[in-house]
């Protein structure tokens, strides 16, 4: 069965976020050959619409307005219902972001449809659209189906393979018009607390500290690795509460959940709540001076050693490799 899906694409300092072309290819999946249509919000967007395309949009919707400049749930969910109502899609895919996880129930509440969020695959089997999805804090995953109404999902960033980019693809990209009102929210001004460089719930490589790093200057050893392996700096909720780092950096149960091809927990115990957060990650590295120290339990490979002496080392060597491969 045939399907139109719309896909919410995300932007970040003007350009488009890896977790948008990940939700394209879920969406080409819960459309079974029919219409993948990207939408884009916000004040200057126009000009990515032609990328959406080429990495599998076959149209793109896009409304523009200055208030619409930063996100705001009441700005946002005005323009998408906006083309929701123009568009009539039987589909809805959002990333598994701050933004979507904010969004997505509000639109689902205003459609009075169900929501299926945190997918982390999604496939077509036996006549039903079917996500999978970690419960009880990635200890165990079920399996999801809409049996009626609108398919609305959210994808969990690098869980699924965006398509490949397809320069020769071409596609319609026009503007819907939107009168943006009575907002009750006005975002005058955004200060970024997170660590510049590498999207941390997008990394594909995270290098991240705990209470073991023993100060804020104790991540400096992790930040050169991170940037050695082009990854992000993560952080448990004991090196947060100890000041070491912000809390924007924070990976677990109450943090952010990443699942990177390669985690390097440094100094860091495993305590249930932080593994929450990124047990789940392709290859997990752990290094700690306590041999008995839970992170060993779930990683798949460990260094009992003093990360000070660790870190440094590991990331010589990886600055070898990259002149020998170069």
């Amino acid at each position: 069965m045939s399907r139109k899906v719309l896909v919410l694409g995300e932007t970040r300092d003007g350009s488009l976020r890896n977790v948008t072309f990940e939700a394209v290819a879920a969406a080409k999946t819960v459309a079974e050959g029919g219409e993948v249509v990207g939408v884009l919000i916000g004040d200057v967007v126009n000009a990515l619409g032609e990328e959406l395309i080429k990495y599998g949009a076959d149209r793109v919707v896009v409304v523009e307005d200055a208030k619409l400049a930063q996100y705001t749930s009441d700005g946002y969910a005005q323009a998408l219902l906006a083309v929701i109502d123009q568009e009539q899609p039987e589909g809805l895919i959002f990333g598994h972001t701050a933004l979507g996880k904010d969004l997505s129930p509000r639109i689902a509440a205003k459609l009075s449809s169900g929501l299926i969020s945190d997918a982390t695959a999604v496939e077509a089997t036996g006549g039903n659209i079917v996500f999978t999805r970690p419960i009880y804090s990635g200890k165990a995953f079920e399996r999801k189906i809409v049996t009626d109404g609108l398919i609305f999902a959210t994808v969990r960033p690098n869980n699924i393979a965006p398509l490949e980019k397809d320069e020769s693809r071409s596609g319609e990209v026009s503007a819907v018009s939107v009168e943006i009102k009575d907002l009750r929210t006005i975002i005058k001004e955004v200060v970024r607390k997170a660590t510049e460089g590498v999207d941390l719930s997008e990394a594909k490589v995270v290098v991240s500290g705990g209470r073991g790093v023993k100060s804020a200057e104790g991540f400096a050893p992790l930040k050169e690795l991170a940037d050695v392996l082009g990854g992000a700096v993560g952080a448990s909720r004991g090196a947060c509460d100890a000041e070491y780092c912000d809390y924007s950096l924070q990976i677990g149960q109450t943090g952010k959940v990443v699942t990177p091809d390669l985690y390097i927990a440094c100094g860091i115990s495993g305590a249930i709540q932080h593994l929450a957060g990124m047990s789940n990650s392709k290859v997990i590295v752990a290094i700690n001076k306590d041999p008995e120290a839970n992170i060993f339990k779930v990683a798949d490979y460990g260094i009992v050693g003093d990360l000070f002496e660790v870190v440094p080392m590991l990331s010589e060597e990886f600055k070898k490799l990259k002149v020998l491969q170069s």
